[in-house]
């Protein structure tokens, strides 16, 4: 794997050490090593944009309340598929004395059937991932590699005291045992990220902290 903290990228998810507008990249070759870019600790001057080639598939993974949902809707121009959009609807559709754990695998079935129309589209696609599911990343993987795309990971690393503050902020918060099993999950998959170890069929990962997610303003794709 290739670590970059700083330098200049160009490759697919090509982000400059210093503030710019935007990088537009390449696609890696075939075998290429993936890549890790590191853009936490830098208050808030990282990038604005970051691109990526037109098909590929991008993956936003974090705590519950980290803010990816937040993200998803500012920067990634409509092509969203957010699991939280389906709860949204499923929740103004059932009666409010229903409770969520009754028709949670009806809104998981409506996500996933969502999710799989999407990738047959081709289209390029920015997923929301809650870091649990490494079945899913999986299936991302061989979905893209299949149609000839890469599969990027963008890893939100915001402290569990920030992320439950987040939950209380929109209302909505898991329980203390499943809290636990996403600070599990995305603990391992940064920790492996930090380590060079990004899961199988991974191009590259992107590290943000709050600042860096804040900062940014477009998840973007380049023109095919």
């Amino acid at each position: 794997m290739t670590l970059q903290h700083s330098g200049a990228y160009a490759t697919t998810a090509g982000v400059p050490a210093q503030p710019q507008p935007a990088v537009s990249g390449i696609r890696e070759g075939a075998g290429a090593a993936p890549v890790l870019r590191d853009l936490r600790d830098r208050s808030g001057h990282g990038p604005r944009r970051l691109m990526f080639a037109a098909g590929d598939v991008v993956v936003v993974s974090g705590l519950p309340g980290s803010g990816k949902s937040t993200l998803i809707r500012r920067a990634a121009a409509g092509r969203g598929i957010d699991s939280q959009d389906s709860r949204d609807r499923w929740d103004a559709w059932t009666p409010g004395f229903l409770p969520y754990a009754v028709y949670r695998p009806l809104v998981r079935l409506a996500h996933y059937a969502g999710l799989r129309r999407a990738l047959r589209s081709g289209e390029s696609v920015v997923v929301h991932d809650c870091g649990t599911q490494a079945w899913v990343r999986r299936w991302l993987a061989r979905r893209a590699r299949r149609r000839g795309a890469a599969l990027h990971l963008v890893l939100l690393d915001v402290p569990p005291g920030v992320a439950r503050q987040g939950q209380r902020e929109r209302g909505r918060g898991v329980s203390g045992y499943a809290f636990a099993r996403h600070r599990r999950g995305v603990g391992r998959l940064i920790a492996d990220a930090e380590a060079g170890r990004l899961p199988a069929g991974c191009a590259s990962a992107v590290l943000l902290d709050r600042d860096a997610a804040s900062a940014l303003t477009l998840l973007g794709f380049e023109p095919s």
